[in-house]
């Protein structure tokens, strides 16, 4: 067995994929994983990413929205 968290839950604006981050602790102990799961209509996508992954795809993540926001303020 294993312990699933909820973290956060979201709508995307423009597509309106559901989106749900989970934490997802097995019993036996172990890494805690981040469970991402996308929702678009009946299909979802699932999959779970270690911590450095996540911190990765995450600074990723503010690199662009931040180059974004620059822009638009720069327009």
């Amino acid at each position: 067995m294993s312990q699933i968290t909820p973290l956060d839950r979201f709508r995307v604006p423009l597509g309106g994929q559901e989106i749900e981050l989970q934490q997802h602790d097995h019993d036996g102990g172990g890494m805690s994983l981040l469970r991402t799961r996308i929702r678009e209509g009946s299909r979802f996508t699932i999959f779970d990413i270690d911590p450095q992954t996540a911190e990765h795809w995450g600074q990723a993540l503010l690199r662009w929205a931040r180059e974004q926001a620059s822009r638009a303020e720069a327009s």
